[in-house]
């Protein structure tokens, strides 16, 4: 029986050589590993620092039910049409193809700008054990063992991923136990006779900056939580995603947003939130390792620094995968040449994945160069794509929820369908849209914040002259 829609084609294109290898452990996982990072160990000390403890903690919140709003838009289009090429494909399909080609190359920028700053920040770590080894020696390790990783086999690189993202999920759960005991008094902190208790949420009052921060903290919030959308690009490897893509969704929103609200109440109430703000000195200042040396954790440096170390790795791992992934499907959608769909025999598709592999050269230049200021630059290109990103998703789902009504179907006949829409997407894409402009409104963003404009008039350029003749 052949058929006419072009989902099902592609669908059986894909299905064919990428193996579906992962499970909802996998799945969760994975998403819990994209988002655990640097946003948590070290930019929620920052957001505390701008808004205040309530400020912060509304902040993540807020963050929390953006990426629950774009996640459920993700998991409707995910189990009706699992793809390796994911959101890129849903923009292909329900906004038009020059923004689905858009939206695959922004994807792809987007980790594979975070790629640099997560080697880099990995390498300027290892530095501080090893102080007489170059940072572009630790660099080149971290990149050969990620690749490794990620062209053996799709099982591999989620086993990986599993174990990388279980010491994340490990060191937060203690950290939110420890600093509770130590709230209530069970354990001594920092030398106190009484318990902290949460007095210090509000010494400075409700908000001591006002409320305009924690508008302006957003873009570091919402990048704290991307990594949630790789469910989207993985359902295409993943056995049985009606059930386990809906599965994992839940699972990975409330465990993050009891992860990170926990945390930001535990170092708000443990510490004043003037000493939770980041300084220059690397990750002595991260807010994890002040507690768990008041705490009385020996080596909570060391221990912080291989946590940190791990994080990073993981969420290299995790980024390599979906870019790589990204230009499998723009390959497979014949908008890229065809050498980029490649597979190798453990079924990864090792072209992408070495052209990829290419993103992570800033990370090699930060030595000579100043890599705090590449670090903040790529984190603002990162966050501010994923945001777009978020953007594409919460409109592909309403216009294709728009096109099932039109077709004269029903809610009830969709395998997995987000709730009271059309308020989720519309809701979902318009904060989404406002943390857009919050980046525009910090001159160290600007530079950022230009070029991604730039990189998406390039795309849309580029498509207009290269394939839209090819496609029609």
């Amino acid at each position: 029986m052949h058929s006419s829609d072009p989902a099902d084609a592609l669908h059986q294109s894909n299905s064919r050589p990428l193996k579906r290898a992962m499970s909802t452990r996998h799945l969760v996982m994975l998403s819990l590993g994209g988002a655990i990072g640097t946003g948590l160990f070290l930019g929620s000390g920052e957001v505390i620092a701008q808004t205040g403890p309530i400020g912060a903690i509304l902040a993540y919140i807020l963050g929390g039910l953006i990426a629950y709003m774009v996640m459920l838009c993700l998991g409707e289009l995910a189990v009706q049409f699992p793809e390796s090429g994911s959101f890129g494909f849903y923009a292909n399909k329900f906004i038009g193809p020059g923004t689905g080609y858009m939206i695959t190359w922004l994807y792809w920028l987007t980790w594979t700008a975070t790629l640099g700053t997560e080697f880099t920040a990995a390498a300027l770590l290892m530095q501080e054990w090893f102080p007489q080894v170059s940072v572009w020696l630790w660099t080149i390790i971290f990149a050969i063992l990620i690749f490794g990783l990620n062209v053996s086999s799709t099982r591999l690189f989620a086993e990986s991923e599993f174990w990388l993202s279980l010491v994340k999920v490990i060191t937060v759960i203690s950290f939110i136990i420890l600093g509770l005991l130590a709230i209530f008094g069970v354990l001594s902190f920092n030398g106190m006779q009484s318990a902290p208790l949460f007095h210090n949420l509000t010494a400075q009052g409700w908000f001591p900056q006002g409320l305009v921060p924690i508008f302006t903290t957003m873009l570091i919030v919402n990048f704290a939580f991307s990594g949630t959308e790789l469910i989207g690009v993985a359902a295409g490897e993943t056995e049985n995603p009606a059930k386990n893509v809906p599965k994992a969704i839940n699972a990975a929103i409330w465990r993050l947003l009891i992860f990170f609200v926990g945390t930001i109440i535990v170092i708000s109430a443990l510490l004043p939130h003037q000493m939770a703000g980041l300084d220059a000195s690397g990750v002595s200042s991260s807010p994890f390792v002040t507690v768990f040396t008041y705490i009385g954790i020996p080596y909570a440096e060391d221990i912080m620094r291989f946590v940190i170390i791990t994080a990073l790795l993981s969420a290299a791992n995790s980024g390599l995968y979906a870019a790589s992934r990204m230009m499998w499907s723009l390959s497979v959608q014949k908008q890229l040449p065809q050498v980029f769909s490649r597979l190798s025999k453990s079924g990864t598709p090792i072209v992408a994945l070495i052209v990829t592999m290419f993103g992570a050269i800033p990370g090699l230049l930060s030595e000579q160069f100043a890599p705090e200021t590449i670090f903040k630059n790529l984190l603002g290109v990162a966050a501010f794509t994923m945001v777009i990103v978020w953007m594409s998703i919460c409109l592909s789902q309403f216009n294709f929820r728009r096109q099932w009504y039109k077709q004269g179907r029903s809610k009830a006949e969709l395998q997995f369908a987000s709730p009271l829409f059309p308020i989720v997407p519309i809701l979902g894409f318009i904060f989404c849209f406002i943390t857009c402009i919050s980046m525009a409104a910090d001159k160290e963003m600007l530079p950022g914040f230009f070029g991604c404009l730039i990189f998406i008039a390039a795309c849309y350029i580029s498509y207009a002259f290269f394939y839209k003749n090819k496609n029609q």
